[in-house]
């Protein structure tokens, strides 16, 4: 087939990266309360509970986003969804900076996780489907590349912006806004993707697309394997989601997803503040160590786009999880015996760098990959909202467990974890590089 396919690479990336710009508003969101929590916790006295809760109210819009994402991919599509997702991220971000009370802060969070929930599955189930099966990889990447992105730039902004006083949170969220315009207008010129199109019925649109996606061979051969595996379809519903035939898949789909988030490394994202003032660093130390760890995660998940699709999907996890449970406990000890900043901040980028080139991007390339052509919105929603309920657990508890445990405390527990998601990767996660999704969808769930 590649022998007399031509694809338009250009065509691919950009309208890959217009879909992963929600990767970057998911990032900022993700990134922006790091920034803010000291101000927030003089502005609403904050204690464990309420700081925990504040931050965990993003998970939990991103379930019921995740949870309306799936219903709307198939019904209507997948760009209306990205649109929809647009537009809560532009609202959201202008409540957030406008918020007068803890109630209102915190339901505006809760919006701003409806967009992120929604993008979460939609931006890189859309680049999965209007990719080849060689780029596919890569492509996915690219949501998680804009996300760290996100992440970085949004650190950044904190940092200047912290000097501006007691407001200076409603600066962070506010300039939210100006991104997510972008991204709405972006995602107003995508075409919807291929694979829906013909499961609607729509086949001469989704030829188009496809032929602007590849020359030659290539669209005639997609559409016949898609309409091979859509055969016999019918609306997408739980029950079908944990057949018999598609149960595999999904189990995998969900545990990955939660390792995603158990693995305790948005700890360090979301609670970087606290962590590295348990050793003694000031504000403004604080707020450098979230730019040094943007920027390490933005190298390393460089380094993952590049070898995802040659190491493969599975040997990345493996040494991720490995490692991140072996860093884990060096640093609990570090941060039990009140070792030097510069010394835990070595460990702690080397946590970011292990989760940047294995579990941040991965997953979102395995979720995206391993479910059927008929069930892959549904089934996708039900993963990440797993993901994100996992979130909400690790976020929520932890300035909880650090109260009674100590800061270092619950870090063994994630190294436990780390081990276990090791184990189960190793027995039950099977390689996908390099294969189309219809050839996954033929080897994967019926075995």
């Amino acid at each position: 087939m590649q022998q007399t396919t031509t694809f338009h690479h250009r065509y691919i990336l950009g309208i890959s990266f217009i879909s992963a710009l929600g990767g970057y508003l998911f990032g900022f969101d993700f990134a922006v309360i790091s920034g803010a929590l000291p101000f927030l916790r003089s502005t609403f006295g904050l204690n464990a509970w309420w700081e925990g809760f504040l931050t965990g109210s993003l998970a939990l819009g991103c379930m019921a986003g995740c949870a309306m994402a799936g219903a709307l991919a198939e019904r209507f599509g997948r760009k209306p969804g990205l649109l929809l997702a647009a537009l809560i991220f532009t609202l959201s971000s202008l409540g957030m900076a406008f918020s007068n009370t803890f109630t209102v802060f915190t339901t505006m969070r809760f919006a701003a996780g409806i967009g992120v929930g929604m993008a979460s599955i939609l931006s890189p189930l859309y680049i999965a489907e209007i990719s080849p099966a060689h780029l596919r990889g890569r492509n996915v990447s690219i949501n998680q590349l804009t996300i760290v992105i996100g992440i970085l730039v949004t650190n950044l902004v904190n940092y200047f912006l912290a000097d501006m006083g007691e407001d200076a949170w409603r600066w962070m969220f506010g300039l939210g806004a100006v991104p997510s315009f972008i991204f709405l207008l972006g995602v107003s010129r995508l075409p919807e993707s291929p694979r829906w199109l013909i499961g609607q019925g729509r086949t001469e649109e989704a030829m188009r697309t496809l032929s602007r996606i590849g020359a030659g061979d290539f669209a005639g051969n997609t559409l016949r394997d898609i309409r091979a595996s859509l055969s016999g379809e019918s609306h997408p519903t739980l029950k079908m989601v944990f057949s018999k035939a598609v149960r595999p898949a999904v189990i995998v789909g969900i545990v990955l997803a939660v390792f995603q988030q158990l693995c305790g490394i948005n700890i360090v994202f979301n609670y970087t503040s606290t962590i590295f003032a348990s050793v003694g660093a000031d504000l403004n130390s604080q707020l450098f160590e979230t730019i040094s760890i943007g920027i390490v995660n933005l190298v390393f998940t460089l380094v993952a786009m590049w070898q995802v699709d040659k190491l493969g999907r599975r040997p990345l996890m493996l040494v991720g999880s490995l490692g991140l449970s072996i860093v884990y406990v060096v640093l609990a000890l570090l941060l039990k015996n009140q070792a030097a900043v510069g010394l835990v901040s070595v460990f702690v980028l080397a946590a970011i760098a292990l989760y940047a080139t294995s579990l941040a991007p991965v997953t979102w390339v395995l979720i995206s990959e391993i479910f059927p052509n008929k069930v892959r919105g549904l089934a996708s929603s039900v993963a990440i909202v797993a993901l994100w309920g996992a979130y909400f657990i690790l976020v929520f508890t932890f300035p909880i467990l650090a109260e009674k445990l100590g800061t270092y405390g619950p870090f063994y527990l994630y190294a436990g974890i780390c081990l276990l998601g090791f184990l189960f990767v190793r027995s039950r996660v099977k390689e996908t590089k390099g294969k189309t999704l219809e050839q996954l969808e033929q080897h994967l769930t019926r075995h």
